[in-house]
């Protein structure tokens, strides 16, 4: 298995990254054996991975820095680097090569002092890889300060230093940044590929597969969650009977603090299995005494990791109820569907009722409202309103129409 079947449905991107990686192996060949430069190369230091949730950004970047660090002696051969086997593809691949760094967040941007420690790095030569690879997942979360910082290494790259920034589009990313970057779109995997994905790797059945791939509209880590976890199942189950929740304001009021008891339940989840591990593993490697005292001045080490406990929880509750409202949108969207009489498959068909019901006792205008009052619930968010009112303005528009 090479480094690019798991690039689901996006097989001209596949393309044009792997002649960059036939095109990279070759600057790099040439440069150790003396040999002069290739004069044209589809190889450049700066690329910008953008396209809708779940289309595998991440994934592709993961992919395409394994291939620049590919060792496979078939390379010579004329074979195309990421062959999926090789200590550099696989190093690169489980996150553990030395000249491949990941940068994800917890929290809910990604500040100036990690970017500036990140930009340090990428002034090295690689340690023993072919290229230095620097991975952001989330290149739409930094901050003012921490995109500047970027952009000045991205415009003075070191020699063979590699940024691969993901974004979900471009809007969300400095002009400056964007300008500098190699731009690829990925697109929505089609249901037929996520199930076959499903099928093939996770072993499951395809009936489930497809419902799966169906109701989440081609998002390839949600599908799989939703095929293998009953609790999911059973949360999305809950929030699709939101439509049908909000005839009065009690209703509407009741079934917003079910959604955001639900999105603290997820945090309150993470945080049990994650932060008291995490916080034992601190004190102990700060050298915690008999007593449960800690050293002194060890209280601002503590306070900061409190801090990106405190970010975490606030992130994992945000993206539980970011969840529950593209699963909102998804309903609504078959409605539309169904009131326009166009031929778009449903996405819902496990609650087909639920959606002819809603579609019969509304027009085309009122659920268009019904959807951006979903939107403007995200923007919200996004905005650090309470959630709690958020939802309840939401859910009382839901009931307006």
């Amino acid at each position: 298995m090479t480094v690019w079947d798991d690039l689901v449905g996006q097989e001209r991107m596949q393309e044009q990254l792997a002649a960059a990686a036939r095109d990279a192996d070759a600057l790099v060949t040439a440069e150790r054996s003396g040999q002069p430069r290739p004069e044209a190369s589809k190889m450049t230091h700066a690329w910008l991975f953008t396209g809708p949730p779940g289309s595998g950004g991440p994934t592709a970047a993961r992919a395409f820095a394994a291939a620049l660090q590919c060792v496979s002696p078939d390379r010579a051969l004329g074979g195309i680097p990421g062959c999926g086997f090789c200590d550099g593809c696989h190093t690169a691949l489980i996150a553990t090569h030395a000249d491949v760094t990941v940068v994800t967040t917890e929290g809910l941007t990604i500040g100036v002092k990690q970017t500036r420690e990140l930009v340090r790095g990428a002034q090295m030569s690689p340690s023993g890889g072919r290229w230095q690879v620097i991975i952001v997942e989330d290149a739409d979360r930094f901050t003012e300060q921490a995109a500047n910082a970027v952009l000045k290494a991205v415009e003075e790259p070191a020699p063979r230093t590699v940024w691969l920034l993901c974004a979900p589009s471009l809007e969300d990313v400095l002009p400056t940044i964007k300008s500098r970057c190699r731009h690829l779109t990925l697109r929505t995997p089609p249901v037929e590929a996520v199930a076959d994905v499903l099928i093939r790797r996770d072993g499951i059945e395809p009936e489930a597969a497809y419902a799966a791939a169906r109701a989440t509209q081609g998002h390839i880590g949600r599908a799989r969650r939703l095929a293998t976890d009953a609790s999911a199942r059973a949360r999305r189950a809950a929030v699709l009977k939101v439509p049908l929740r909000v005839d009065d304001v009690g209703g509407c009021l009741k079934a917003a603090q079910e959604l955001v008891d639900t999105a603290a339940e997820d945090a309150k989840q993470v945080a049990e299995e994650v932060d008291v591990k995490e916080t034992e593993e601190l004190k102990a490697a700060m050298g915690q005494v008999a007593g449960g005292r800690m050293p002194r001045g060890t209280a601002g080490v503590m306070k900061e990791l409190e801090d990106k406990q405190k970010r975490r929880k606030t992130r994992t509750q945000r993206d539980s109820l970011d969840l529950a409202l593209t699963e909102l949108t998804g309903f609504y969207r078959d409605v539309l569907a169904l009131q326009l009489g166009t031929r778009v498959a449903i996405a819902n068909e496990d609650v087909r009722d639920a959606v002819d019901r809603i579609a019969r006792a509304s027009g085309p205008e009122g659920t268009l409202r019904r959807i951006e009052s979903i939107l403007a619930c995200r923007d919200a968010l996004d905005r650090n309103v309470a959630p709690l009112l958020a939802v309840e303005a939401m859910t009382l528009s839901l009931r307006a129409g």
